[in-house]
């Protein structure tokens, strides 16, 4: 490792995976400035990187405490949509495979639209997926509660495997099937998080192609949320057959 240049330095620090790495502790020594700086990025990439695994370790303890009780396969369901003016609900229940732990798997919220996607598509190539979507005109017959719990319903049903234990985000599904409710469970459970995931894909999807159908809203924008351009469009243009009208303001418009 005699008179490397910084350059050949970081190119190889960048195969550095551990802080034991009798490189990186070589370099550490090296006084040089650009060696310095490359030296704590690499220790700075590497503890991120062990804090990542810890979260999703931790993101797993459900679902390993259901496999200690001789559960097998177990499905997290999660719903989208619950707090537009316009546009579906959508639930999505999901199996994910053994030891698939996508990084950056985390509650849909907190996730920028590009993370979504991509781990949307990973998800979709390795776990076993359902969705369910309750339309709003179904949303204005029985209520949102409902309408979600309707979605979570046909997301379980649909499928392909038969789950035998279910975590739910927040709700209770009159399913013969054994099943823990979580309060935030998408940002506690690895199961919940890749099904809030597949939900919020699926219908911000949906809603870039409502806007094509109904222009002046915004939906590909704002997904059917009270924005200012949504709220202006629904003055200047109406309602659509995507608003609900038993939400505010809305229902004052009819």
């Amino acid at each position: 490792m005699k008179n490397e240049t910084i350059a050949q330095i970081k190119e190889q620090l960048q195969l550095v995976t551990t802080l034991e790495d009798e490189r990186l502790i070589h370099w550490a020594l090296d006084h040089r400035n650009g060696v310095q700086a490359a030296v704590k990025a690499c220790k700075r990439r590497i503890q991120k990187k062990s804090e990542e695994q810890e979260r999703l370790h931790q993101m797993m303890s459900y679902e390993r405490k259901a496999m200690k009780q001789g559960k097998q396969l177990i499905a997290g369901i999660d719903e989208a949509g619950r707090g537009p003016l316009a546009g579906p609900v959508v639930a999505a229940a999901c199996i994910l495979p053994e030891g698939f732990l996508p990084e950056g798997l985390n509650d849909s919220k907190k996730v920028k639209e590009s993370v979504r996607e991509e781990l949307y598509t990973l998800i979709t190539e390795k776990a076993t997926i359902g969705v369910g979507i309750v339309s709003s005109e179904e949303i204005d017959e029985i209520n949102i509660y409902e309408a979600a719990k309707k979605a979570m319903v046909l997301a379980v049903n649909a499928l392909t495997e038969q789950p035998d234990h279910l975590l739910v985000d927040a709700m209770t599904l009159p399913l013969n099937i054994s099943q823990e409710s979580i309060i935030k469970g998408d940002a506690k459970s690895a199961s919940i998080a890749a099904a809030s995931i597949i939900a919020k894909v699926t219908r911000d999807r949906l809603m870039k192609q409502y806007a094509s159908e109904y222009p002046g809203y915004g939906f590909e924008k704002n997904m059917g949320y009270g924005t200012k351009e949504h709220l202006i469009g629904l003055q200047t243009i109406g309602i659509t057959p995507q608003h609900r009208k038993t939400f505010a303001p809305i229902k004052d418009m009819i």
